[in-house]
């Protein structure tokens, strides 16, 4: 029965792809058992590439060719049988080029060698490892031209994780009577693996090879791919930690190994001239490098004071390991400097924090005639919503309250931008509508794609207690008075969008303990654990229940009515209201 893809795998981020592919190196890297290997294998496969038939073809160097090690839907005797050259067949095209080898329609392919008559589809990638051919991965499909050019290329980067831990599988056979060595292969991988921290992973190897191999200097040196040079990061002699200088690419025996990609030992290092003398004492080493998908991440060294200390055995050994010690070392590098850019981050969103406390004051000027009390839970370490007051001499004041699209740093540094133009336009007595039209048109002129601002602009006439507004697109406030909430009806379009815009004036005359509730959509739109949202229409309830109480007692009343209704679920907005209270 043919396989369908219900759905079709796309990584959306770099750090989804990164991830899946951890998993299969973790999947593959868990175990020397060759068959719960490309068990795993399969299943991973599976995963992301639908098939109909699959096999894992390994080569052997003894009959210079291709046999079926693992396989899902071929018939046993073909499995047992089979011998594939490396001139036959498509999975031996494959093998021969060292190229994947995709056919949409394998009945116009003469390399095709018949599997089942209802194959339609098939799709070779081969296996390499430390420069020689493992094998192939084969999927074959009943769909005609099943697979996709991004089918073809993540099977390649599978089979660049999978090759490895094939190649150690089939070597750890090979070495299956070294029992001390048995024991600590088996653990290992999920040790250094578990190790994030770059300096005690290196350590812990350093350590590790010890116990393996009794050497008398040992180091790994990390490749800078800007300067082609090969820096120490952990070195010790005689338990000791040294310090030694840079070592261009090429250049000595660690040198050497980068540029080789292959091992080099000495067995006499008076005789070899590409020796570097670190100290007089040392007469032989090994330099094994550290590869990660075919790019060479570092060298790992081993010297000793005795001339050719160093044997095929333990060269054998260094190899087995040195795949598993390059994925650890990639990672913990990885991991290093990510927690080096978050603390960079942590700084900068710490610096903006503060700038913005700055730009948004958490406590109201004293205005004439007004109770105000301000509250902000941002969402995030900063806030994309904005506010501001602007007092003109004792009678006047203007109010600004809005919200930047989206979230986090770029909604708060366009909020920033919003604030400065408020500030250089408010300090002219201007009427509300007036103010939405210059921001308009200010940021229009300083377009940023996809970024917008709703903003209320109120001006507050303290004589008259008469309070004007003009809106664009922001959420209208709510008015208290002698227990009934009353909504104006004011509208707009968001500043930052269109060009030539108007916007219009509601004016209102308040009374002495009048209520103006500003608040964000944060407040009304948060959801509970449910889904349930908190609507206007409950705010509305608690405005009226709170309206006869200060302005401080009024905020405070409804962030604890939004906190019991939430119940413990997560704000996905900024969460900011302004009271008013008419004294």
């Amino acid at each position: 029965m043919a396989t369908t893809r219900k759905s079709v795998v796309r990584f959306q981020e770099r750090a989804e792809l990164l991830d899946f592919l951890l998993d299969v190196s973790d999947a593959t890297s868990e175990t020397l058992d060759l068959d719960r290997i490309l068990a795993n294998v399969a299943n991973r496969v599976k995963d992301v590439v639908p098939y109909d038939l699959f096999a894992i073809l390994l080569y052997t160097e003894r009959e210079r060719g291709l046999r079926i090690r693992y396989a899902i839907g071929h018939r046993e005797e073909v499995m047992r049988s089979l011998l594939i050259k490396l001139d036959e067949g498509i999975t031996g095209a494959a093998a021969s080029t060292r190229q994947p080898v995709l056919v949409g329609d394998v009945r116009n392919d003469q390399r095709y060698l018949p599997a089942i008559d209802a194959v339609r589809t098939e799709l070779a990638v081969p296996m390499v490892a430390r420069g020689k051919l493992v094998g192939v991965i084969d999927l074959q499909s009943t769909r005609l031209n099943a697979y996709k050019e991004q089918d073809r290329a993540l099977l390649l980067l599978i089979a660049a994780r999978v090759a490895v831990s094939i190649d150690n599988a089939r070597l750890y056979k090979r070495v299956e009577r070294q029992n001390r060595t048995l024991r600590t292969l088996a653990h290992l991988s999920q040790e250094f693996s578990s190790i994030l921290a770059l300096d005690e992973l290196l350590m812990k190897i350093a350590k590790t090879i010890h116990a393996l191999i009794s050497f008398d200097a040992f180091s790994i040196l990390l490749v800078d791919s800007e300067k082609r040079v090969l820096r120490h990061r952990f070195s010790e002699r005689y338990d000791q930690r040294v310090v030694l200088d840079n070592i261009p690419i090429g250049k000595g025996i660690t040198g050497a190994a980068a540029a080789s990609r292959e091992a080099v030992r000495v067995d006499d290092t008076l005789t070899d001239p590409r020796y570097i003398a670190s100290h007089p004492e040392i007469r032989s080493e090994i330099a094994v490098p550290l590869v990660v998908q075919d790019r060479v991440v570092g060298v790992m060294d081993l010297e000793s004071e005795r001339i050719g200390y160093f044997t095929e055995d333990h060269a054998r050994l260094l190899g087995l390991l040195a795949p598993q010690i390059a994925s650890s070392v990639e990672n913990a590098r990885l991991y290093e400097e990510l927690t080096s850019r978050e603390q960079r981050m942590d700084q900068d969103l710490k610096a903006a924090r503060k700038l913005q406390s700055v730009l948004l004051p958490r406590i109201a000027p004293e205005t004439e005639g007004l109770d105000i009390a301000i509250r902000l839970r941002p969402a995030r370490e900063i806030s994309g919503d904005i506010y501001d007051i602007f007092h003109h001499g004792p009678e006047y004041a203007i109010f600004a309250f809005g919200d930047v699209s989206g979230k986090g740093a770029a909604a708060a540094l366009y909020g920033a931008l919003v604030s400065g133009l408020l500030r250089t336009i408010a300090h002219r007595k201007r009427g509300p509508a007036e103010m939405l039209k210059l921001v308009n048109d200010v940021l229009l002129e300083r377009r940023v794609d996809a970024q917008y601002v709703t903003l209320t602009v109120l001006l507050w006439e303290s004589r008259d207690l008469k309070l004007t507004m003009a809106n664009a697109g922001a959420i209208p406030p709510m008015i208290c008075r002698g227990g009934e909430v009353i909504k104006p009806k004011v509208e707009g379009v968001p500043a930052g969008l269109l060009d030539d815009r108007e916007y219009e004036e509601v004016t209102i005359d308040l009374s002495h303990g009048d209520v103006v509730l500003l608040y964000s959509d944060g407040i009304s739109d948060q959801l509970n654990t449910k889904e349930d949202e908190y609507g206007r229409t409950r705010l509305q309830r608690v405005l009226k229940k709170a309206c006869e109480l200060g302005v401080e007692e009024i905020a405070d009343a409804i962030l604890a009515d939004l906190d019991l209704f939430t119940n413990g679920a997560p704000a996905f907005d900024d969460q900011t209201l302004i009271a008013m209270k008419v004294r």
